[in-house]
């Protein structure tokens, strides 16, 4: 009987693993090659669940499968379970501060990891020089794409807008800032006095790619205030941003996080304008984290634990007038 009921548990813990890697890889063939086991197999070992469940987990869709509300239920279940096993060795090492295997996969644009994650991966890598850390040069949607499935353990950079499956945590926040050439006609307004929004409208932008969370910011913050912007360029990267507005190409609004002090511009505070924006972790809600991953986490609240103000508030409309991997390269814009 013991022996019996043994059996029937390992088979049950092989039946949520491969039903789990079914939802993970979108296929069973997928899954197959992650298991390394054959096709039949894994479909076996999901008949088989659904037939001692007594239910129907997917909609079969050709080669790709999707959740039925059931299989929903139970992935929700058995992904803690078949992680938690997976990784015991893991876990249990790490109570005991011991982090001398594994692996560690972040995704960030890369703004974030020139500008945020330097500190906090050094700290990690000399502290667990062990786990194979391997940085994603991701943004937005393919962020999110990456998060949801699994292919990275968390990201981070900035949301505006938060997916009901995904938990955003802000970790340290910047200031807008407008920057300009040396001798550009607001840099000399900025020096006699304040530059206001009404000021740069006529003036060509250059901003990151459309679908960053930049662009709508500005786009936002510009209606608000019932005025127009022209967009001159378009480019990926703050680095190369900076690059062209020393060249007299156009301004731009950045935040001072990539701003060091050494670049040949004109920095102007538009907090008046535009709220701070806030780069923080990336999770996707109810995924098991790994020890790495939790160290990680730690060390870079830790990092930035007094770099969190409180968000300013929103700035009024003035009256009569007038208010998130990798990013490609430049391309002319007309206005948006």
């Amino acid at each position: 009987m013991a022996d019996s009921q043994l059996y029937y548990k390992n088979n049950r813990l092989k039946q949520l693993r491969a039903f789990h890697q079914v939802v993970r890889c979108g296929t069973i063939s997928k899954a197959a090659d992650k298991l390394y086991l054959s096709q039949p197999s894994v479909s076996l070992q999901i008949q088989a669940l659904e037939r001692e469940l007594a239910v129907t987990l997917f909609e079969r869709r050709g080669p790709h499968l999707k959740l039925t509300p059931e299989g929903e239920v139970l992935y929700q279940l058995a992904e803690p379970l078949v992680d938690g096993i997976d990784k015991l060795q893991e876990n249990f090492s790490a109570q005991f501060g011991k982090l001398e295997s594994g692996e560690l996969n972040v995704g960030a644009g890369e703004s974030t990891i020139l500008y945020i994650l330097p500190e906090p991966v050094r700290r990690f890598v000399a502290a667990y020089p062990q786990v194979q850390l391997k940085m994603h040069n991701v943004t937005g949607r393919d962020g999110l794409k990456m998060l949801r499935a699994d292919e990275i353990d968390f990201a981070v950079g900035s949301m505006l807008e938060v997916p009901e499956d995904i938990e955003y945590k802000p970790v340290v926040t910047f200031d807008p800032m407008l920057i300009t050439p040396l001798d550009h006609p607001l840099a000399e307004k900025a020096r006699a006095g304040e530059v206001t929004l009404e000021d740069v409208s006529p003036y060509g932008l250059i901003l990151p790619p459309s679908h960053l969370s930049t662009w709508r910011i500005v786009k936002y913050v510009f209606q608000q205030h019932n005025l127009t912007f022209t967009v001159t360029l378009e480019a990926g990267g703050w680095e190369v941003i900076k690059k062209y507005v020393e060249l007299g190409m156009g301004i731009s609004i950045v935040t001072d996080i990539c701003l060091t002090g050494e670049e040949k511009l004109v920095r102007i505070p538009l907090t008046r304008y535009f709220p701070r924006r806030s780069y923080g972790l990336v999770l996707r809600r109810g995924r098991f984290l790994s020890p790495q991953a939790r160290r990680f986490i730690e060390i870079m609240e830790a990092v930035y634990a007094a770099a969190l103000p409180e968000p300013a508030p929103p700035a009024p409309a003035a009256k009569g007038r007038t208010r998130v991997k990798g990013e490609g390269g430049a391309r002319r814009r007309a206005k948006p």
